[in-house]
């Protein structure tokens, strides 16, 4: 049997536990020369953007670094832990970029077409043109490049893990710093998430400039 008859590793009803590079050494063995993980963080939050991350890795068999370890689901990994597995992830890539969409771009286009949008954005950020996309649950149009959609991609292919660590640290930063700009809502705690500390101070002070007016379970208090 061949290696291009092979059942790709996606397909397979078994795989090893935590991120591997299996998927993306599967693509290179049949002929895919640069393999992109595309991710996304913030699609639940009330407020701010939905960003994504695109990585490109080479292959890191043999690779030894002390923190080669934290490259996995970014929602596992503490503050500390990210800002190392971020600077990491930076060093090693072929091609790392991040693309968002604002809060309303998500009230004009919706949150689904807004998210593909900011992956598309990552994607034309990149230094290295892809020709395989590996993208977390579900799949990607761009540019015409073929993409296998992983579920649960995040905490399976090492690519995807380190593009969900790539939009995480950028996304959080992203937060603190609205949270200067639009002080009082705790956005630089809980990220814009619905927490009851967020909705108490959105219905003290009303929504803010970033607040996703389509997408909040308070909608009918933001007209």
């Amino acid at each position: 049997m061949t290696a291009a008859s092979d059942p790709s590793p996606a397909t397979q009803t078994t795989r090893k536990p935590g991120p591997t590079q299996d998927e993306e050494r599967w693509l290179h063995a049949n002929g895919f020369a640069s393999v992109a993980g595309i991710d996304e963080v913030g699609r639940g939050p009330i407020a701010g953007p939905v960003v994504a991350g695109a990585v490109v890795l080479p292959d890191l068999d043999g690779f030894e670094h002390a923190d080669f370890y934290l490259i996995r689901d970014s929602k596992t990994l503490s503050g500390p832990q990210l800002q190392r597995a971020n600077a990491l992830v930076r060093e090693i890539a072929l091609g790392a970029s991040v693309g968002e969409c604002s809060s309303d771009e998500i009230d004009t286009i919706g949150i689904a077409p807004a998210t593909r949008l900011a992956m598309r954005r990552a994607l034309d950020g990149l230094p290295v043109a892809p020709t395989h996309l590996l993208i977390d649950a579900f799949p990607l149009d761009w540019n015409l490049v073929p993409c296998t959609p992983i579920i649960k991609g995040d905490a399976l292919c090492t690519a995807i893990s380190a593009a969900s660590i790539i939009a995480k640290v950028y996304r959080d930063a992203l937060m603190e710093q609205m949270d200067v700009e639009h002080p009082g809502y705790g956005l630089a705690g809980h990220k814009g998430y619905a927490s009851a500390i967020h909705l108490e101070a959105v219905g003290r002070l009303g929504p803010s400039p970033i607040h996703r007016k389509s997408f909040s379970p308070f909608k009918p208090t933001l007209f």
